[in-house]
């Protein structure tokens, strides 16, 4: 019984440890109790761990030791993200979804992005030389929200039969042949989409779409456009650029009253007052 009560209660400090070190890596300091450490996140607090948990999961590949600091492997990550997953936790071992909330003027949007699948993510995560994100939060978040809209519009094609509707009904291919069935949420994310690429033009709207709506890698645009290597990167900052201008536009935008009017005059020009 004894046994059965410290297997338990391992069990529970291994579950503790892997979701405190999911948010970050901590650092060792000497602990209150005998053969226990604490493991400090900095703003995040402190977790005590004994010894025998914290050498078990260096075993298993869970974790890695180094000069005191305390970080997560890969097989970590997967097995704490299948350890918080509620609902079908092996699904959520392999999917990074992240809840994002997109703002358009005052309205606001909760969207769920699934960063392990998305080429967009991706790229966010990837550095310039000077460590700056590749991508800024406003050209991301542009992405995610065309995505959204696309998705919400049901403008994806079908790629197999509709059996739920009847032959007899006449509604088995209504949804794909332009809006019979679609609702007013749908067709009104139509519609942004459309503005949304009117705005960025016709020689930038297209890579938007492959790779945020249709989750195309860039290597695959690049092959299928005939482009320069590593071409694609930049072609899709400067269309995310102009998408997130449209959707959140700046201060300093073209007709805007604040902005000063200026005038080219000739030499010893002098305005007329009215």
């Amino acid at each position: 019984m004894a046994a059965f009560k410290e297997e338990v209660r391992h069990a529970r400090e291994r579950r503790r440890c892997l979701r405190f070190l999911q948010k970050g890596p901590a650092w060792q300091q000497r602990g209150a109790k005998g053969g226990c450490v604490l493991l400090d996140g900095g703003e995040r607090g402190t977790v005590s761990v004994s010894l025998t948990v914290l050498g078990a999961l260096e075993k298993d590949d869970l974790l890695r030791c180094s000069e005191g600091r305390v970080v997560l492997t890969a097989t970590g990550v997967a097995c704490a993200r299948r350890l918080a997953a509620r609902r079908d936790p092996f699904r959520g071992q392999h999917w990074e979804i992240e809840r994002r909330v997109l703002q358009q003027g005052t309205e606001k949007e909760i969207v769920s992005a699934t960063l392990s699948e998305s080429p967009l993510a991706q790229l966010a995560r990837r550095r310039t030389r000077n460590g700056e994100p590749f991508l800024t939060r406003a050209e991301f978040d542009a992405g995610e929200k065309l995505r959204a809209d696309y998705t919400c519009g049901q403008i994806m094609p079908r790629l197999s039969a509709n059996w739920m509707a009847t032959v007899a009904a006449g509604k088995r291919g209504a949804a794909a042949g332009g809006g019979v069935e679609l609702t007013d949420a749908a067709l009104a994310a139509r519609q942004r989409v459309d503005r949304a690429l009117d705005a960025v033009g016709p020689e930038l709207a297209g890579i938007l779409v492959d790779i945020c709506c249709f989750l195309k890698g860039v290597e695959q645009v690049e092959t299928e456009r005939g482009w320069p290597v590593r071409s694609a990167k930049v072609v899709l900052k400067t269309a995310l650029g102009a998408l997130a201008r449209h959707y959140e536009p700046s201060s300093g935008a073209r007709g805007d009253k604040s902005r000063p009017i200026l005038h080219w005059g000739v030499e010893n020009y002098r305005p007329k007052l009215a």
